[in-house]
């Protein structure tokens, strides 16, 4: 919130929003002071998947400017070669495959 405040410091819904907060909550009221902004664009994302279990995966994020003003971000993440991680993709991916190809039944 507050790097969008920062790309946009004149839009008024944006402040209006922020003086609520502010005034409603103490912790919001701390932790808006504090100005802590960390922003990561790559590392390791840890994912808990319901199917294959555990994923580590490296990812790298880019920003994407179109339009002006308008921020988007892309992220690539990919596994180890040889890991646990590649095989659980792996799996994902042909499971996603078989269940989308399988013919849907008629009433």
């Amino acid at each position: 919130m507050r790097a969008e405040a920062g790309r946009e410091p004149n839009d008024k819904a944006l402040h209006d929003l922020i003086g609520e907060l502010s005034t409603l909550s103490e912790d919001f009221r701390t932790l808006w002071a504090t100005h802590n902004i960390r922003f990561t664009h790559e590392g390791t994302k840890r994912i808990q998947h319901p199917v294959v279990g555990r994923l580590d995966l490296a990812y790298r994020s880019f920003d994407i400017t179109q339009v002006p003003r308008a921020s988007h971000e892309m992220s690539i993440y990919v596994a180890q070669p040889g890991s646990p991680s590649e095989e659980g993709l792996k799996m994902l991916s042909s499971w996603a495959l078989t269940t989308s190809t399988e013919p849907t039944a008629k009433a």
